[in-house]
């Protein structure tokens, strides 16, 4: 429950180091560089536009290099590669890659310009097979189709859009030039679609003919061989058989370039981080010979990159105190509750000058979801698989390895309270027992039976129980209140606005549950005297609301009314404590849904056949409700946390720590420290 110590950072140093600094600093990635502008005319901003367009037209060609190569020789990825993270690499590693960088440039264009050589010669394809299938129809023509006669005769070489014989052309024309004759019509081919002629007429008729064959819906190719059709096809073939030994020669100058993978990788990387380091310089002041920058780094790194940046550069570096609202903030608390930090910065990092609630919230948020969840065999599953994920994937990315050290302790809180409610894949236990051995099972607790209580049996036991921590929830986050406003010297706010609720809500509870009513809802009743000092409690908290609520106003009758305002936040601490009723709600689902799937599963009896259809069904039917379920407590479990927790003392506001640093996809560099 702590907020790391931030200090600002100044970087002087001649511009010669400005790169080399540069790089450490984005290698460490523990400053977050801010924008610095001097009023100094000796200090200037350097333009790095065309540099930067420069490397990110590199990277872009890396990454082009690779698609191209992933087409061709995909890599071979296992079902959990995307849990492995960037692969860590040592500061000589690096340094050795970058030496090759320009080679592998090379290679990456390489690649490329063996794409382009399959794109053309797969366009030059496309090309040819459309003139092949244009002469198709035309393979029995002895002649060029650009034949248009002997001296004394006009050809006439085309086709008729539908199918027609020798004699309907003849026809037609005699219709049209009853005058003309010895005009004959040859059947190239014929099909429902097409009529394709060859049609010789006598050189003075030729207009008449041309005229008429038009009328009668003649019409000439698209294409026209420039020789007869089965030579062009012998021609088309020939060029096709080029163009695919050209494409699968090119194709296997991609898939030789396997081995490059890695370099590629890597080469999209290192460009990225060398646009990244430009851009940085737009936030850096330089002279002609000096650089100065400045930003935030935790107090925490700043002594020992102070020391390396001295030692290395022979940089000056200063260090100042820093809690401005502009300060970013930077988390720190225990291997319990860090994983919940990401559930806090989803919402907002708290303001520097209030309390990290995470340590106590991450004690909620785990007992929630172990309650909804209820289940001890799907908090063993879920438990099972996140610690076998993160033992087995050492390199795995911050963000996801938070995640799954959540649902880690989450899968932990789900077996606990499941074995508390009795639940173990529902009622799995017994329905085995009693479908294939015929036997009941022994009461075994936590298994069979259960070691408190069973929420599908007992309910408002559970509705009670989930009431009474909806109420210490709410009270927690008075009691962070308080801590706020005891940190800034606010006693009288800790009085006004925390003791009194505390008066008003827990009286009333302690009120309601001395009435004889409660007695079948809660199971017991407090003494009569309960009534007495919970109505005590009520009213004197009422009556600080009332009176205090508005203080900060001067004129009495706003101040009172504020202060009855206030007080009507009463029904919002009766609609936030109904609230955790979803508690018993997805608890019940859980445990009910998984009853049902058991029970549908041993509907086929013991044999072989049943055995089959109750393995499947279990498979299937405990997975999705494992899914859904687990969806479902962790949206819950949020919204406890955003809406009723939150809401009682949350400022928020705090500015993400977000450092200059390697933002890769393949590697990352260890600096060796």
């Amino acid at each position: 429950m702590a907020m790391l110590k931030m200090q600002r950072i100044y970087i002087y140093a001649l511009i010669k180091y400005c790169k080399d600094i540069l790089e450490t600093l984005q290698r460490r990635g523990v400053v977050e560089i801010e924008n610095l502008e001097l009023e100094d005319s000796v200090f200037f901003k350097e333009d790095t536009s065309s540099l930067q367009a420069q490397y990110n037209r590199s990277a872009a060609t890396a990454t082009e290099a690779l698609e191209i190569l992933s087409r061709y020789a995909p890599q071979k990825k296992g079902l959990l590669s995307s849990f492995k993270g960037r692969e860590q690499i040592s500061t000589a590693e690096y340094d050795k890659m970058v030496d090759g960088a320009q080679d592998t440039l090379r290679i990456a264009y390489d690649i490329i310009s063996y794409q382009k050589n399959i794109d053309m010669n797969e366009a030059e394809k496309v090309k040819y097979e459309a003139q092949l299938e244009a002469i198709r129809p035309w393979l029995s023509l002895d002649v060029p189709m650009t034949f248009t006669g002997t001296a004394t005769t006009t050809a006439f070489i085309g086709k008729f859009s539908d199918k027609r014989s020798s004699t309907d052309i003849v026809t037609q024309l005699a219709e049209l030039i009853p005058e003309i004759e010895g005009i004959d019509v040859e059947i190239i081919s014929s099909d429902e679609n097409q009529t394709c002629v060859f049609i010789l007429a006598m050189k003075q008729d030729a207009e008449e003919v041309s005229d008429a064959l038009r009328r009668i819906g003649f019409e000439y190719p698209s294409y026209v061989s420039p020789v007869a059709p089965q030579t062009r096809e012998k021609q088309i073939n020939k060029h096709l058989s080029n163009r695919e030994g050209r494409i699968l020669e090119a194709e296997n100058n991609i898939k030789s370039c396997e081995k490059y993978y890695a370099k590629l990788e890597f080469l999209e990387d290192y460009f990225v981080m060398k646009s990244e380091r430009y851009k940085a310089f737009d936030d850096i002041s330089t002279s002609r010979n000096t650089f100065v920058l400045s930003g935030y780094i935790t107090e925490r790194d700043a002594g020992e990159l102070k020391t390396y940046l001295e030692e290395h550069f022979d940089a000056e570096v200063e260090l100042e105190e820093s809690d401005t609202p502009e300060t970013p903030v930077v988390l720190k608390n225990n291997k319990f509750a860090e994983p919940t930090e990401s559930v806090l910065a989803s919402y907002s990092y708290p303001d520097r000058h209030e309390a990290d609630p995470t340590s106590i919230m991450a004690i909620f948020y785990y007992v929630f979801f172990g309650m909804m969840f209820s289940d001890a065999g799907y908090g063993m599953v879920m438990a099972l698989a996140c610690g076998i994920l993160l033992k087995k994937f050492k390199g795995m990315e911050a963000g996801l390895r938070r995640s799954m050290k959540m649902f880690f302790w989450c899968g932990v809180s789900t077996t606990i309270w499941g074995l508390l409610f009795g639940s173990f894949f529902g009622d799995a236990v017994s329905v085995i027992s009693n479908t294939f051995f015929h036997t009941p099972p022994p009461d075994i607790p936590g298994l069979v039976v259960p070691i408190w209580f069973n929420p599908v049996t007992d309910p408002m036991q559970m509705l009670m129980f989930s009431f009474l921590l909806g109420i210490i929830h709410l009270f927690a986050g008075l009691a962070i209140m308080a801590y706020n406003d005891i940190k800034h010297k606010e006693y009288a706010a800790v009085l006004y606005d925390v003791v009194s609720w505390y008066l008003l809500v827990g009286g009333a509870v302690l009120a309601l549950l001395s009435l004889d009513m409660m007695g079948n809802i809660a199971g017991f009743v407090l003494p009569p005297i309960f009534l007495t000092i919970g109505g005590v409690m009520a009213a004197i908290g009422a009556l600080l609301i009332l009176l205090f609520a508005g203080r900060e106003s001067k004129n009495p009758v706003k101040r009172l009314l504020k202060g009855a305002y206030g007080l009507y936040g009463a029904t919002g601490y009766l609609s936030d404590i109904l609230s955790y009723s979803r508690l018993l709600a997805l608890g019940l689902a859980t445990g009910v849904i998984a009853q049902v799937f058991n029970q549908i599963g041993s509907m086929m009896g013991s044999g072989v056949i049943g055995v089959i259809i109750f393995t499947l069904i279990f498979v299937i039917g405990h997975g999705l409700n494992i899914g859904i379920n687990a969806l479902g407590a962790y949206v819950h479990t949020n919204r406890l946390q955003f809406v009723e927790f939150f809401g009682k003392f949350y400022t928020g506001g705090g500015r993400e720590f977000k450092p200059f640093k390697i933002n890769t996809k393949h590697y990352t560099v260890k600096e060796e420290i």
